[in-house]
């Protein structure tokens, strides 16, 4: 179903038409168009009944990305360049996930407003409630659960980075034992390994409940890491 949720174009999927009893939000990486993760949603419900009564919001990100990028989308704006250098720039690497990235605060203020509208929608509480994405999306993602107020029934890292390390540091100390499932290729060409494990360290640190799925890819979700977030999705909408 195609919808419009918090000024955010959103699909929305559910395998059946019973009041949901999970809602899992995942978001779009940079240069996607809005429903690239969409059939993420069939596929799981397909391989895990336990799924079928979840409903899945995919929100399309509120920039438009023009100059030949077709129908592909953006959180923020990101400079491409800076981010190819990363690969071989360890003291690079550790600057760019010590900022912010201009345009982060309006898609912050966009997803908040969307996961509270989930909530009122379905009438779900907050732990009944999981976000996730794929690279840009994971690090909005993984920026939202840190900063409700309540935390969510999970977090969902699919080849994402560390960003502002400072403030995610602080505020995953609210978020122990928050389940978290992360995922990485090895090979990774635009958002280099050692950074997620940074990430994962950082999870672990503050005693989230984190399982760690590395694969040897690139900038992709490999197929064992779709089983495996399939089977972590299971376990946590049934808690």
């Amino acid at each position: 179903m195609h919808t419009q949720l918090a000024g955010l174009t959103v699909e929305v999927y559910q395998a059946t038409q019973t009041p949901p009893k999970a809602a899992v939000i995942l978001c779009h990486g940079f240069g996607a168009p809005g429903n690239d993760l969409v059939g993420l949603g069939p596929e799981l419900a397909r391989a895990l009944p336990q799924l079928r009564d979840v409903r899945f919001y995919f929100p399309a990100a509120p920039l438009t990305l023009e100059g030949g990028w077709g129908d592909s989308r953006a959180w923020w704006l990101i400079d491409l360049m800076a981010i190819q250098r990363l690969a071989n720039d360890p003291e690079a690497q550790r600057a760019f996930r010590k900022v912010e990235p201009e345009g982060m605060a309006a898609a912050r203020k966009a997803m908040l407003a969307l996961v509270q509208e989930v909530a009122n929608q379905t009438h779900l509480p907050m732990n009944k409630l999981i976000l996730g994405g794929f690279s840009q999306g994971a690090m909005i993602a993984t920026d939202v659960a840190l900063r409700l107020e309540e935390a969510p029934g999970g977090l969902v890292v699919l080849s994402g980075t560390l960003l502002i390390e400072d403030v995610w540091r602080a505020r995953a100390k609210a978020r122990a034992a928050l389940p978290v499932f992360q995922s990485h290729g090895r090979q990774d060409p635009v958002l280099p390994y050692p950074a997620a494990e940074w990430l994962r360290d950082l999870f672990v640190e503050a005693g989230m409940q984190l399982e760690f799925v590395p694969f040897d890819g690139g900038h992709t979700i490999g197929p064992n890491a779709l089983l495996k977030l399939g089977a972590f999705l299971a376990r946590q909408v049934s808690r």
